[in-house]
Parts: structure tokens; C-alpha cells; sequence
């Protein structure tokens, strides 16, 4: 018990001082911490700047889409739509399509909202929300969207299947997102991270079906249109 027992205990880690890993995390925890402050300013300006533009051309068409995307009922719609005129292609596309929303707001509303707890928008600088644009606010939490994810959820696995609908149904996709910050019940990031939650919802969806259902040879021209 001599002074080698305190100078083992003394002596530095290789690389640095006694406790120089502790301030490097500190320092991460603080870069970290500084861009959360930052992104979530950026989301509250953006959000700020479509609320505070007038666009009275453009309210009651987005109202509209977005009530139309609650339940998923657009996206319902459409799937009985294309398993009727696209034969048994077209069922499978629309099976697909409806798994990927199933999943994606299973994932959205089940896990992520209540691990995130995000409130909905507020407005920092700015008038209240046009009359015009308002939609029924929903309870749960904000972040993500989960009009959003089901959108692009069900665009992308119905996208694939249909490719001559990949196009306006990523389009409407992201109209239905837009209209969710247009009328004051989500931030601009919200939508952004459900889509992407939505779009891997979607791929997920189409690897399930096509491991249990592989896809065999067209047998009419709606499976041909389908393909």
C-alpha cells in the first residue's frame, strides 16, 4: 500500500487527462442539444410564414383534401377503386396499399407519438389561424403526421404495384401533407419525418405481400395494366 496504489490510481487514461471523456460528451450533449433548439426554430418560422400568408384561392380546396384523408378515406377509396377495374393485379395492389396504411399508423400513433408527446402548432407571432382554413383539431400528439405517413405509406405500396399511378398518387401524397401545416394541425416537420415513416411503411408492406404472394403471369388486361 505505497505510493504505487495512488500513482495507478492517479495516472491518465491513454489519450487525455482523468476525465477528459466526460467533457467531450458534455460537449456533444451540448452541440446536440443547441440543434435541436435551432431545427425546432426553423419549423416554428416556416410554420409561422404559411399561416401568416393569405390564400383565400387556396383554403377551402386544401380543407377539403384534408378532410377528405382523415380516416384514410381517400386512400380506402381509391384501393376498391383499382381492386374493381384492375383485376387480380389490382387486388393485390390494393391489399398492399391497404397493409402499408395499416402499418404505417400503427407505427405513428402507437409508437411514436406517445414516445415523442409533441404538442400541436401554436402560433409565436401571428394572427390566429385564418376561419377559413380551420379543420377539426385532433387530440393526440402532434409529431409525426399521421395523415402524412398514411399517405405516402399507401402511395408507395400502391405506387409500385401501379406504376401509371406512382406519380399522382405521391403528388396528392404530398398535397395531403401540405395541407395538414396549411391548416394549422402539424409542423412542417411533422410531415416530413411521417412521410418518410409512411414511405418505409410502404416498402415494408410490399416485401410481406410479395414473400406470401408472389406474383404470378398477367390473365387480363386490368393485370396488365397493373403490371
Amino acid at each position: 500500500m505505497g505510493t504505487g496504489s495512488i500513482d495507478r490510481q492517479q495516472s491518465p487514461i491513454p489519450g487525455g487527462s482523468p476525465g477528459s471523456s466526460r467533457p467531450h460528451r458534455t460537449s456533444q450533449q451540448e452541440w446536440i442539444s443547441e440543434a435541436q433548439v435551432q431545427a425546432a426554430a426553423v419549423d416554428q418560422a416556416v410554420f409561422d410564414a404559411i399561416e401568416s400568408t393569405p390564400t383565400p384561392a387556396l383554403d377551402r380546396g386544401l380543407v377539403q383534401l384534408s378532410d377528405a384523408a382523415n380516416n384514410s378515406r381517400l386512400w380506402l377509396i381509391t384501393a376498391a377503386t383499382v381492386a374493381v377495374v384492375g383485376g387480380r393485379r389490382g387486388r393485390r395492389a390494393a391489399v398492399q396499399g391497404v397493409l402499408a396504411i395499416g402499418l404505417a399508423s400503427a407505427v405513428s400513433n402507437l409508437v411514436i407519438k406517445p414516445l415523442v408527446r409533441r404538442g400541436r402548432p401554436w402560433l409565436s407571432d401571428a394572427p390566429p389561424i385564418a376561419p377559413t382554413r380551420r379543420v377539426r383539431r385532433p387530440a393526440s400528439a402532434s409529431f409525426p403526421s399521421g395523415h402524412s405517413a398514411s399517405a405516402f405509406a399507401f402511395a408507395s405500396a400502391m405506387g409500385e404495384a401501379v406504376p401509371v399511378l406512382w406519380v399522382p398518387l405521391h403528388v396528392t401524397a404530398a398535397l395531403v401533407g401540405y395541407a395538414r401545416v396549411h391548416t394549422g394541425v402539424h409542423y412542417p416537420s411533422d410531415v416530413i419525418v411521417g412521410a418518410l415513416v409512411g414511405a418505409s411503411c410502404g416498402w415494408t408492406a410490399r416485401r410481406v405481400v410479395g414473400r406470401l404472394a408472389p406474383v404470378g403471369p398477367a390473365s387480363s388486361l386490368g393485370d396488365v395494366a397493373c403490371g
